[in-house]
């Protein structure tokens, strides 16, 4: 590590304080360890921060979408897990600081919504947030994160360090300076959610940066030589409608700019704008980033003042600008290597990779580095896929750091690829499949590498994976854990496309095969129900359901109107709403989970362990859907504690 990293801190004066280590102050106001508030000033100020240690399991740089995700598989999975994030918000791009949309796979207007652990946030979102509130999307992720016993939450904590030594991290260093504290951390195991690959470079981590040339791999969308642009970063604002004329003068820094300057870029809404507004990708994206945001400002302001005082937009003179971005949202900067790296044939050939653990299918959608500093120029070229691609785990690990995972836009990937996969709704998923696969190792006593490489131990994470409702391609379910398999189904009454026997068939979703692989019954028949029997007693303790939740349709947070038009604000329509869950015992039946307002696709349900002959699923309602719609049933007997 450089030396100037490490002694930055020196002049501050820090002291220690262990793991847990309460507040200063005892009972006394007027005095601290017996000293007069004058008397201890001298001392006090200079050791004004505090040093912290922590043990963990898993520690986690980064608090976005990747971040988040990661967190919360790894801290259900039984890892400790302390998330560092620079910021006082989660969500990374996704967050109300920024706003940017989170897209993925739907962008194939298909069935490829992703699932997981980002599913449950977006439905969760679109239930408790129909207000539509970013500030308020930001706390479904606070809440999701600090409900986690497992989870260590540091905000506001900004990584500056790492110790190394025979290839793994030891450990790390952050600051916080709101409660003046220095963190020490050593972990088994860590991920690089930063975006940016701090902790990897920090490390000594190889990484990449820049646009490849076409003669390195033969893509043919790279450029002929290779060079250090990359894609630039964008400043959002929002406007709101009032009911009368709303003026605006400009700063007088705001460049000016004129109709031609819109020639390539559509002006068709002003009130959440707009991605194009990109520049950076000509400098250094991180080391230039305090005049970048500047020089931003005075894009977005010019933008704005064009729209308002340009005469071309006259319809916009009741309108006002509601919120300004001050942190620009960034597309690409480093990437670490993997054993495997991403391209383009990757994304587009959509192969099935042996480790595959998420997949994206957000278009090959790169744009020129010039930006806004170039408005003659088209702010983007798009290449459409025609089906999701998968993503494999030796892309998610670092080559030559044996204990350092990545998820995000920085993993290991072409400039190419990066195009498609830095989306967040596929960083979301890279995050669960990191954050299951780091839990996977703690528990196993192996390295990602291994994990990685050998087929035994990569079925399995992937069957965890599955079970987890991750989404992965061609991946069924097979778990020998799963009691449910050798159960008999019937029900009360079954659609044609929809026979009961599908809840069993390995498949929790529609994977555009031509089946539903989801059991229906008409909910006018009164309250259907499914059975699923034993031909001799089983032990269970839990049982998992996976409902329908409209996976064609999108579902996210936008300050823009028309994105809402194709989307259904609360509760799923096609989601089981009411139902209960009963047991067949020989002292004859038992009721274990009544239900009422469910809107989440996977639910679980724990109870003590019981021999059952059978249960029964009974539909009392669904959220507007005609029809009862369940995609999977599981029976496990889990080593758990019912609380």
């Amino acid at each position: 590590m450089e030396n100037n990293r490490r002694d930055f801190l020196k002049a501050l004066g820090v002291s220690t304080l262990g793991t847990g280590s309460g507040g200063l102050f005892t009972s006394s106001p007027t005095t601290l360890f017996g000293k007069e508030p004058q008397e201890l000033a001298k001392e006090v100020n200079k050791n004004v921060y505090q040093k912290k240690q922590y043990t963990t399991d898993v520690l986690i740089a980064g608090g976005g979408m990747a971040g988040v995700c990661a967190a919360i598989a790894a801290a259900r999975n039984g890892s400790k897990v302390i998330l560092i994030q620079d910021r006082s918000r989660l969500g990374g791009n996704a967050s109300s600081e920024i706003r940017m949309h989170v897209l993925g796979a739907t962008a194939l207007n298909q069935v490829w919504r992703e699932t997981g652990i980002l599913e449950e946030l977006f439905l969760t979102e679109a239930v408790d947030n129909q207000q539509r509130s970013y500030e308020m999307w930001d706390f479904v992720m606070y809440d999701k994160v600090i409900s986690e016993k497992n989870i260590t939450l540091l905000l506001d904590s900004v990584l500056y360090d790492a110790e190394v030594a025979n290839g793994e991290i030891q450990l790390i260093r952050a600051i916080c300076s709101q409660t003046e504290e220095i963190y020490e951390i050593k972990a088994k195991y860590y991920a690089d959610c930063t975006g940016d690959a701090t902790l990897g470079a920090i490390a000594g981590a190889e990484f990449m940066r820049g646009r490849e040339a076409k003669s390195l791999w033969g893509e043919s969308l790279a450029v002929d030589k290779a060079d250090n642009k990359s894609m630039g970063n964008s400043l959002l604002f929002m406007a709101q409608k009032h009911d009368r004329k709303m003026p605006y003068t400009p700063p007088a820094w705001a460049k000016k700019f004129t109709k031609k300057d819109f020639v390539h870029r559509k002006i068709n809404s002003w009130e959440f704008g707009y991605w194009w507004l990109e520049l950076g990708g000509m400098v250094d994206i991180i080391q230039d980033g305090q005049k970048l945001r500047h020089d931003l400002l005075t894009i977005l302001f010019g933008v704005w003042d064009y729209i308002k005082n340009s005469g071309n937009h006259p319809e916009s003179e009741n309108w006002a600008l509601s919120w300004v971005g001050m942190i620009p949202g960034k597309r690409e900067s480093r990437r670490l290597v993997g054993d495997y790296i991403m391209k383009q044939e990757d994304v587009q050939s959509a192969k099935l990779f042996p480790d595959r653990v998420a997949y994206g299918g957000w278009p090959l959608d790169d744009h020129p580095p010039e930006g806004m500093s170039s408005t003659d120029m088209v702010p983007y070229i798009s290449i459409p896929l025609k089906a999701p691609y998968s993503i494999p785990f030796r892309s998610l690990y670092s080559k030559n750091i044996k204990n350092l995972l990545m998820a995000g836009r920085n993993v290991s990937v072409s400039h190419v690829a990066l195009s498609s996969t830095r989306v967040m709704a596929t960083c979301a998923t890279m995050g669960q499949a990191i954050g299951t696969g780091m839990a996977y190792c703690v528990k196993n006593n192996v390295k990602p590498a291994t994990l990685g490489n050998q087929e035994k131990h990569m079925a399995a994470l992937q069957q965890m994976l599955l079970r987890q409702d991750q989404p992965m391609l061609g991946v069924k379910n097979e778990d020998v854990k799963d009691l449910a398999k050798l159960a008999a189904v019937k029900a009360s009454s079954e659609t044609k496309d929809g026979a009961a026997a599908q809840v069993l068939d390995g498949y929790n979703r529609n994977v555009m095969d031509g089946k539903t692989h989801q059991w229906q019954a008409d909910m006018k028949a009164g309250e259907p129900w499914i059975e699923l029997s034993w031909s001799k007693p089983v032990k269970l303790n839990t049982i998992q359901l996976v409902f329908d939740t409209g996976l064609h349709r999108r579902l996210l947070i936008s300050g823009e109107d028309r994105v809402y038009y194709k989307q259904d604000r609360g509760p799923q329509p096609e989601t089981i709403s009411d139902y209960t869950i009963e047991l067949k015992t020989k002292k004859g039946m038992q009721q274990v989970a009544q239900v009422e307002n469910n809107y989440l696709r996977k639910v679980e349900h724990i109870f003590d362990p019981t021999e059952v002959e059978s249960i029964r699923i009974k539909v009392l309602k669904t959220n507007g859907d005609p029809l009862a719609r369940l995609f999977e049933v599981r029976c496990y007997l889990d080593d758990i504690q019912v609380s």
